[in-house]
């Protein structure tokens, strides 16, 4: 079965399950069971499938002809990093499925469950055929697939008008992206005469080097969109959180990785030799993209937002790995090459896994309290304890904490740009100086942002009614989301084992075929040899200090002590909701740090007694606020010039059919000249 007709079965199935979502449209309860199961069941496939193709000698190749339009081939080539791609999507498509068996239930009674599951099937099948798809073409399609039927999603939960304007943002950026993708899908074929992916790679030396430059453009702002790399990334933080939480971990986990799928396809396996100002560019976007991205994620107060911009920042960190391939294998090292691609490759994975942790646990903590904004939280370990250990556990992983798994990928990312220090090149030298420092402050900050996170929302005491009687979500949801823990701990611990993995997904492209052999083992080595890391160490060296510790203090330190039980002095303050400290205090300092780059904004609103003495206010409300720059001074005044010229062009519609012969006449004549 590890072969086309497995990969038909499962496309075939999938089209099954949002078929029969939509049979069912009319029955909520089976609705939710049918798209569910289907999308577990389905999900196990793919894993196993997956799995299968990869360890095969040979790609899966094969094309079904369409006579009526041949340069629309379904060519499909599933080799080792199509189905890396497919195992990703189907693994976080398991958990997300079971998790929507439970979540989906609090959708009964306002919209229709059947439409829900149908979008959701076509969605996936959408991925999954863009990162097999080997014709331009077909792949067009599949794109558009998924960013439609992601649409849909988005906009599902549309008695909310900002999640309607956030899908028309959406619509509007994914479809800017598509039209420089076709631009450079049509580059390629002017010179090789065809769409076939395959074909293109082989004839990559008829593409003049300078239209490769501009395809490298046009695929790295199109994919770039899609990916949410920063400036293109306006209308991410707004549709993953409109979205429901399981379809938001699809969106942030895999769907936006999509676009990482073909910068990959092109730069490292199509289109090369590659230049060297490729990957400086791609690096220094992938720096920009991570600093940036935590700082707004800091500056945010709505749970989803906040894990929305941090997506921004892990697609920096893996920009980060593949711009540190492209130039050392411009420079000829290719098992540094190798091995950052591999680094990226492994983020990939493990922002998958944590990301769609964090997001299916904040839709358990919102399906509570009804509400994403995080001052309205507080003390909900005590009424969610398993979501509680959950987020904790995502949040480590996405901080770069031992022994889970984001630390391994980040610290391959963190040799890579090491090596690239001792360039001799002094440009080389300041770029990757600046990369590794902007990977240094990312990753102190992620960490604060989520310190921030997890104790404003579980720690202290609630600050609303909703999360008082808050309750621990349904079994569904806590399995999905203790199953995607445990693999964050467990592809932290054998990182080393899967990073043979990732160095042969790299190794198969057909610019980094290298000789070198890099042994199986519990430690993640550098090429040199000269740094290794073993995560059993990590997690047995931790593990066995944590056990000493208590032992020392419960059994040596306080052998004698006695414990005496009596009332904390207050200073004479009811310890309330308002003593604590909220998200807006918490993040200030950091946010006024970076206040030249933020440009954060304050307002006061101040109620005085009838008085109106200054010193007796009677209440003082300070409202802390940040503004996207890019927004501000990119895309509004875009906005504002394409609305005059828009404004311009109504005079040329003078309603005179005459005038309108004369411009096709026009046209026709510089057409000929052109031809």
């Amino acid at each position: 079965m590890i072969s086309e007709m497995g990969f038909a079965v499962l496309i075939v199935l999938y089209a099954v399950g949002a078929l029969g979502s939509l049979v069912f449209h009319k029955h909520n309860k089976i609705a939710n069971v049918w798209q569910s199961f289907f999308g577990i069941i389905v999900a196990c496939w793919g894993i196993i499938f997956s799995i299968g193709a990869f360890v095969l000698p040979t790609n899966l190749v094969f094309t079904a002809d369409w006579s009526i339009f041949p340069l629309l081939n379904f060519s499909f080539n599933l080799d080792k990093l199509s189905t890396f791609f497919i195992f990703t999507i189907s693994l976080v498509t398991l958990f997300c499925s079971i998790y929507g068996l439970g979540y989906i239930k609090h959708f009964y009674k306002k919209y229709d469950i059947g439409l829900l599951g149908f979008f959701y099937h076509l969605f996936i099948v959408g991925m999954l055929l863009v990162v097999s798809a080997s014709n331009g073409l077909l792949f067009l399609v599949a794109w558009e697939i998924m960013s439609i039927a992601s649409y849909f999603l988005v906009v599902y939960d549309r008695n909310e008008p900002d999640n309607i304007k956030a899908g028309f943002l959406y619509l509007v950026m994914t479809h800017i992206g598509t039209t420089f993708i076709i631009l450079a899908l049509l580059l390629m074929y002017r010179f090789t005469s065809s769409f076939d992916f395959l074909v293109i790679k082989a004839s990559a030396d008829l593409i003049p080097a300078t239209f490769k430059n501009i395809i490298f453009v046009l695929s790295l702002v199109g994919f770039g969109t899609k990916a949410g790399i920063i400036p293109f990334h306006i209308w991410l933080p707004s549709a993953h959180p409109a979205a429901p939480s399981h379809v938001s971990a699809l969106m942030s986990g895999v769907m936006i990785k999509t676009g990482v799928y073909m910068i990959i396809r092109l730069f490292f396996d199509m289109l090369p030799p590659t230049q060297l100002w490729w990957g400086v560019v791609v690096l220094i976007i992938g720096a920009v993209s991570a600093v940036l991205g935590v700082l707004y994620a800091l500056t945010e107060h709505d749970i989803k937002r906040l894990l929305a911009y941090h997506s921004i920042e892990n697609i920096g960190i893996i920009l980060l790995g593949l711009g540190s391939a492209l130039i050392f294998l411009v420079l000829g090292n290719l098992p540094v090459a190798l091995f950052s691609l591999g680094a990226a490759l492994f983020h990939i994975l493990n922002h998958a896994i944590f990301k769609s942790l964090l997001f299916l646990s904040a839709g358990s903590v919102i399906n509570q309290t009804h509400t994403r904004n995080m001052e309205k939280y507080g003390g909900l370990i005590k009424r969610l304890p398993r979501t509680a250990l959950f987020f904790l556990i995502g949040s480590m992983a996405i901080s770069a904490l031992p022994p889970f798994n984001g630390f391994f990928s980040e610290w391959m990312t963190f040799q890579s740009l090491l090596v690239g220090l001792a360039s001799t090149s002094i440009l080389l030298k300041s770029v990757f100086i600046f990369a590794t420092i902007s990977l240094a402050v990312t990753g102190g900050l992620a960490l604060a942002c989520f310190v921030k996170a997890f104790a404003i929302t579980f720690l202290a005491r609630p600050r609303s009614s909703e999360a008082t009687h808050a309750k621990e979500s349904d079994l569904a949801l806590s399995v999905a989301m203790g199953s995607l823990a445990v693999i964050c701990l467990f592809f932290g611990l054998f990182s080393g084992y899967l990073s043979s993995w990732f160095l042969a997904i790299a190794s198969s492209l057909q610019s980094l075929v290298v000789t070198t052999v890099y042994p199986i083992s519990d430690k993640l080595v550098t090429p040199s040899g000269s740094g290794s890391v073993s995560a059993l160490l990590f997690f047995i060296i931790f593990v066995g200090t944590a056990l000493v510790v208590v032992i020392l203090i419960k059994y040596i330190i306080n052998q004698n002590q006695k414990i005496k039980i009596g009332a904390t002095w207050d200073c004479g303050v009811n310890l309330g909701s308002r003593t604590e400290i909220t998200a807006t205090g918490f993040a200030r300092s950091i946010v006024l740090i970076f206040a030249g780059i933020l440009r954060p904004s304050t307002q006061q609103d101040i109620e005085y007694h009838d008085s109106e003495i200054r010193y007796l206010p009677k209440s003082k409300i300070i409202n802390f606020s940040t503004d996207d720059v890019y927004r501000s001074y990119i895309y509004q005044p875009l906005k504002k010039g394409i609305a005059v010229l828009a404004l311009s062009a109504k005079n040329i519609q003078s309603g005179n059919i005459n005038i309108y012969v004369f411009y096709i006449l026009i046209a026709l004549i510089v057409a000929s000249l052109l031809v």
